[in-house]
């Protein structure tokens, strides 16, 4: 009984101990609390904490955004699982291809031998080396104290024959010959002939005396000439021999020039030539004379082509071209070497008429006046040029001349085309092209409505070439060369837009004032034609000697789809290009007078002389 109330107590006092260590532990618990709540946070019972997640996850659900990276993760390593094996896979059938290629060649096991030379365990590489080694080849062929060797012409035999061994891998006894070799002898003699064989050199000119404006003339030169049927004959009997290493002479024979001297100088004379008239500009005529001298006593070897801008070089004042009228954008400039493309225009026509083959050609942006449209030939020095090929027998020869404003240009040689024959150009405008809208200058002298036209304008064009051939008289061939296109210019008026009318003495009269005067002279028309204050001396009118021409297609640039009037190129003495619609810098203005737009803020117009009796407006 005491036992029990013992264990009875003892059970009471450690539940009371139990009771009072929860009552601590919940009094410390209530404390952090507080003071966690008094810092901004509570510490939880993780009891409660652990239980209210669970509760929490179980209400949300399963997390789908994670199921999903899962999967994307899966898909991607089976992705490059896959990528590598294939990889593996391709590096295995790389290694193994490259095994096969570099697999070393079998070696010949059976007794097989070659015009008595052994091959047994040599590969094919091996085996034609011994046995080519074992002919000892080195046969020549000598002329004039020169050799030249002759190829093993054996070779293909050798081959053959290993071939056939290797690839019936059995004991044999194998041999070739020297026969049926008749197509690498004759190679073999061609190649040795075309070294030494040299074409005769025609009697022809050689130079030009400018001080008797005379061409001299050179005597010919044989030429020789390897005898190719004689040299085979030898190889093969060398061969047939078994002499590997014999030493053949070859034999020439000499072949005279087809045209000797004297025959030269019997048939030269000159076979074309060309004319056109300049204007009075000093600068322009001496551009032109600097030009054509540098053309005069120019010879050019059959073969040979021709080039104009390479023949004067770039044209700048160093050289002595002074500032001559040229266009750029459509407008009329002074520029160093303006009048050069009269100069290649003229050479152009005289080249054409002599049956020379024509290479490059270019039709200005406008119509010249100094030949026919269509028939002109516009350079600009590092672009457009005017060549031409010598496409006879002989060397020809150039002479110019250029005296009291007549530039004549004329070819010299052996006649090119067949006696009897003559060439000319036959150009024909197909369309007319409305000229540009007009533009105008501010002329307050004038009454405020009045237009007054300073320049008319000038309708642009196109143009269709033929070649005409003729015979004794009798037109033979008739055909179509090209198209050019020229742009218009535009028309020039003068206005008076400020209302009021500066009059001679200065003084400004009203817009009302000039109305009523002039109701005091009815019956004047509002535009009146261009009449030049202050006349300037009119040029000469540029002449035309003869027709011009332009090159047939597939001789030059030219196709009979393109318009080279159209196209845009730099200056011929090598400046900027021009804007589309404007004529090339350097291209000849000829002798069209040109007034340009000035700006209506100007009170007056200020030009200056130009070509001919021409205005232009100052280039700022």
């Amino acid at each position: 009984m005491s036992d029990v109330r013992k264990r009875g107590n003892t059970r009471q006092a450690a539940s009371r101990t139990s009771r009072s260590s929860q009552s601590s532990a919940d009094r410390i618990l209530a404390v952090q609390n507080a003071r966690n709540r008094s810092a901004g946070t509570t510490r939880r019972n993780p009891r409660t904490t652990a239980s209210r997640s669970r509760n929490r996850r179980r209400r949300q659900g399963p997390d789908f955004a994670k199921i999903l990276l899962i999967a994307i993760g899966i898909v991607i390593f089976l992705i490059c699982v896959a990528v590598g094996v294939n990889s593996c896979a391709r590096n295995g059938e790389e290694k193994e291809s490259q095994a096969e290629t570099t697999e070393p060649e079998t070696e010949l096991s059976a007794e097989v031998t070659v015009n008595g030379v052994s091959i047994n365990g040599l590969t094919q590489t091996e085996a034609r080396e011994k046995v080519l080694s074992s002919i000892g080849w080195g046969m020549k062929v000598s002329y004039n104290g020169e050799t030249m060797d002759v190829d093993d012409v054996l070779e293909t035999k050798v081959d053959a024959v290993l071939a056939e061994a290797f690839s019936a891998k059995e004991s044999k006894d194998y041999t070739f010959d020297a026969t049926g070799l008749e197509e690498e002898i004759k190679a073999q003699a061609e190649k040795i002939a075309a070294a030494w064989d040299k074409a005769p050199k025609n009697g022809s000119i050689s130079s030009y005396d400018k001080a008797t404006n005379e061409f001299l003339f050179a005597d010919g030169e044989n030429g020789i000439k390897i005898d190719q049927e004689k040299l085979v004959t030898d190889i093969t009997a060398a061969l047939a021999a078994g002499d590997y290493t014999a030493v053949i002479e070859a034999s020439a024979s000499t072949v005279a020039p087809e045209i000797t001297k004297e025959q030269a100088k019997a048939s030269f004379k000159r076979i074309g030539t060309f004319t056109t008239t300049t204007t009075s500009n000093k600068d322009r005529n001496e551009n032109i004379r600097l030009a054509s001298e540098a053309l005069n006593g120019l010879i050019i070897q059959p073969g040979e082509e021709f080039s104009m801008n390479a023949a004067t070089g770039e044209r700048t004042p160093a050289k002595g071209y002074k500032p001559a009228g040229a266009y750029l954008n459509g407008v009329l400039i002074e520029e160093p070497g303006g009048g050069v493309c009269q100069v290649s225009s003229t050479l152009y026509n005289a080249v054409v008429f002599s049956g020379l083959k024509t290479t490059e050609r270019h039709a200005h942006s406008y119509e010249p006046s100094y030949v026919t449209p269509g028939e002109d030939a516009m350079i600009s020095y590092g672009s457009a040029d005017m060549k031409f090929l010598n496409n006879s027998t002989t060397a020809v020869g150039i002479k110019t001349s250029f005296s009291n404003n007549k530039l004549t240009i004329s070819i010299y040689g052996s006649p090119i085309l067949e006696d009897g024959v003559t060439v000319s150009m036959k150009s024909e405008k197909t369309q007319v092209i409305d000229p540009p809208a007009p533009t105008y200058e501010e002329d307050p002298t004038l009454e405020p409505g009045v237009e007054k036209v300073v320049k008319e304008a000038t309708p642009g064009s196109r143009w269709v070439t033929n070649l005409v051939k003729t015979k004794d008289g009798v037109v033979i061939e008739d055909s179509f060369l090209h198209n050019s296109t020229y742009n218009g210019k535009p028309a020039t008026i003068r206005r008076n837009t400020s209302g009021s009318v500066l009059t001679t003495e200065g003084e400004s009269i009203s817009e009302s004032e000039s109305s009523t005067a002039e109701s005091s002279s009815a019956g004047s028309p509002l535009t009146t034609p261009a009449s030049p204050e202050n006349p300037q001396p009119t040029a000469s009118e540029p002449g035309i000697s003869g027709p011009g021409y332009e090159e047939s297609p597939g001789n030059g640039q030219v196709r009979p789809s393109e318009e080279p009037g159209s196209n845009i190129l730099p200056s011929e003495s090598g400046g900027p290009a021009s804007q589309p619609g404007g004529q090339q810098p350097g291209s000849e203005p000829g002798n069209s007078p040109d007034v340009v737009t000035i700006p209506q803020t100007t009170p007056a117009p200020v030009t200056t002389t130009g070509p001919g009796n021409g205005l232009i407006s100052p280039i700022g």
